[in-house]
């Protein structure tokens, strides 16, 4: 795991400057505290800041080929390399290291760019082939390791991150508020577009190349596979067959010359991780969790069982609001964009207590969107199936006459009839796109300034796009969707939260040949009646404890919501009615003041809006006022004391510990 930066100038004649270059580097130094590369060639310049986890003496980067002619530097693992160095070695190849790197650089010499299509892992690289010229990017399938890019009129600049390019000092730091619909909607932005004006991300499954004769040319070499909506499969049959793919994706996933532990939430994902890991290393399994003092809140007495009965050595961290919204200003700077998703911030604290012990950590992530374990995938099934029949026999005139009775429902009746087929008309955007979204366009309109902007871009139009880009029954369509979009925003926080702590993650769920086998299996082995991952539940009886697989998903919860009630109130005054936040005419104060104060008396849950409208503030202050993290105050309570707690080695408020 590192991080990766370079320049590639259009015109030959052009020469890299190294100091520029080493700024775009070293802004990636949290990524890579073990070592640091140049390579500069007149019109080219590549970066790397290393984080050692394979061949620790002989991986450092850039890395050229034997000849020469090959400059490679390259952010990820390659699980499949010992196949893939076989293989090479047999065709002659010389290996001058153990690293999975020089495999990428052998797999290239006799492949070309389908040597991207070979590699089974995680990664994001970029490879200058001297001969030709040419530049090559690539990124991981599913979106698991990040790569920006940016075109000026005299040169293309990439990074992991989009701090490094704009550390280059080439692109002027503006606001892209042409995202502002889709962030609101959703909380993030999907496809090919950043917060940043002129700064893109490659999407997951591509290729980018230039040289000075095509240009900028993109191609998709990987997309989820299409499949028959029903073809025979039981979760009876399907089960020893998956358990046997998860077992065989876990210990490849294990390849490291360093201490390996697991991110423990104890739900159902990240306990089959951990217990299917625990047996395959040569020592206790290192397992790391992270809670918050409120209840509803703290799922660790799970994560115990778990680690308790693999005999795991287990560690745990406790936050408060103080430590939550004291690390807030420095995280939003580490993600380079607003924040979507609050449990950000404990993933970083976990990420931190873990690289006390550890260097790379396994998680769960992605098995919700791969088996449908969302509440959202039941809700929207349901709503197709009685939708279809409701609106079959219930005239028009009488369906609108209903939905104005349940408009006039009292608070959360009103709401959770809000999301049934009696408030909506059929179609991916209003049964599943609008019926989640943080701000629906109705929202939207009373919010925005200016309202237009709803007009210019649908907030929804990636999320439908990739629904339906395929074949198959709605849940197959949804899962296609979210895999795209939603899923690779929640890679971008596990990549940037355990990164900023100088720790590698990794995701045993999201191999590529897992995804696809689970992919083409019917909706009916994942979701059964109401119980989702209904096939990885039965795969996983009598290796993960009972309880653990009939236990109800919780989420990563986290308190934002009830601190904004509290102690903690001052928080969307400053940050979302401030006078800063009014000067930037992006929100109606009025509509803005609305949210707060009926968030505040309990008369709704506004808690992920304001969440989403602070963070964006955030982010405004530190990338487009410029101010550094640790200037920007936000009101602290009283911390809370640090208190024991049996089965964890300690249990601490305003840190990590272990």
């Amino acid at each position: 795991m590192c991080g990766i930066a370079g320049i590639v100038c259009f015109d030959p004649r052009d020469r890299v400057d190294r100091a520029r270059l080493g700024r775009m580097r070293d802004t990636l130094r949290h990524r890579g505290p073990d070592g640091a590369g140049l390579w500069v060639e007149g019109p080219v310049g590549l970066g790397h800041r290393r984080l050692a986890i394979l061949d620790l003496a002989g991986g450092g980067q850039p890395m050229t080929s034997a000849d020469g002619a090959l400059v490679l530097v390259h952010n990820g693992e390659t699980y499949n390399h010992p196949d893939l160095r076989s293989g090479l070695e047999a065709r002659g190849h010389h290996y001058r290291t153990r690293s999975d790197s020089e495999t990428i650089l052998h797999l290239y010499e006799e492949e070309g760019e389908r040597a991207v299509e070979l590699l089974r892992g995680m990664f994001a690289f970029a490879l200058w082939d001297r001969r030709r010229a040419r530049l090559l990017l690539a990124r991981d399938r599913l979106g698991i390791k990040p790569l920006y890019y940016a075109v000026t009129d005299r040169e293309i600049l990439f990074a992991s991150e989009i701090k490094a390019i704009l550390a280059a000092g080439r692109v002027r730091t503006r606001f892209n508020d042409a995202v502002l619909p889709e962030f609101l909607a959703s909380g993030f932005v999907a496809g090919e577009e950043t917060f940043f004006q002129g700064v893109r991300k490659l999407q997951p499954g591509r290729l980018l190349t230039w040289s000075a004769g095509a240009g900028l040319e993109q191609r998709r070499y990987w997309r989820l596979p299409d499949a028959p909506d029903e073809h025979p499969a039981t979760v009876r049959d399907e089960a020893p067959r998956l358990l046997e793919r998860l077992r065989e994706t876990v210990r490849g996933h294990l390849m490291s010359d360093v201490p390996v532990g697991v991110l423990l939430s104890g739900g159902i994902d990240s306990s089959a991780i951990a217990a299917l890991a625990a047996p395959l290393l040569p020592g206790p399994l290192h397992t790391f969790s992270v809670g918050f003092s409120e209840p509803e809140a703290n799922e660790l007495s799970w994560a115990r069982q778990v680690a308790g009965t693999l005999g795991a050595r287990h560690h745990e961290v406790v936050l408060g609001a103080s430590d939550f919204f004291g690390a807030l200003p420095r995280l939003v700077w580490h993600e380079d964009e607003p924040i979507a998703f609050p449990s950000s911030v404990p993933l970083h604290f976990v990420s931190r207590l873990a690289a006390r012990h550890v260097k790379v950590v396994l998680t769960g992530e992605g098995a919700d969107e791969l088996f449908l374990g969302y509440n959202r995938y039941r809700v929207a099934r349901w709503n197709e199936s009685l939708g279809r029949l409701y609106r079959s026999v219930t005239p028009r005139p009488l369906r609108a006459a209903v939905r104005r009775g349940l408009a006039a429902l009292p608070g959360r009746l009103r709401r959770d009839a809000g999301r049934t087929f009696l408030a909506r008309e059929g179609g991916p955007r209003q049964m599943f796109y609008e019926n989640f979204a943080v701000f629906p366009e109705w929202m939207q309109r009373d919010l925005l300034r200016e309202p237009g902007r709803l007009a210019e871009r649908d907030p929804h139009a990636e999320g439908i796009g990739r629904y339906r880009d395929g074949a198959g029954d709605l849940l197959r369509r949804i899962s296609r969707a979210d895999l795209g979009t939603y899923l690779v925003e929640l890679l971008m926080k596990q990549d940037q939260m355990s990164m900023a702590a100088s720790i590698e993650s990794r995701v045993p769920c999201l191999d590529h040949q897992l995804v696809e086998y689970v992919f083409a299996l019917p909706s009916s082995v994942k979701l059964r009646g109401f119980t989702g991952k209904a096939v990885l539940r039965r795969a996983l009886r009598g290796i993960v404890p009972a309880p653990i697989l009939a236990r109800r998903k919780m989420g990563f919860p986290v308190p934002f919501g009830r601190w904004l009630k509290g102690p903690l109130m001052a928080v969307p005054p400053d940050f979302i009615l401030g006078r800063r936040a009014r000067e930037r005419r992006l929100f109606d104060p009025p509509a803005l003041e609305r949210l707060v104060e009926e968030h505040a008396a309990g008369a709704a849950d506004h808690g992920h809006r304001l969440w989403l409208l602070t963070t964006l503030e955030i982010w405004m202050r530190l990338f487009i006022d410029g101010e550094e993290p640790e200037r920007i105050g936000v009101p602290m309570p009283r911390a809370v004391p640090a208190v024991e707690s049996p089965g964890a080695s300690v249990v601490a408020t305003g840190g990590v510990a272990s």
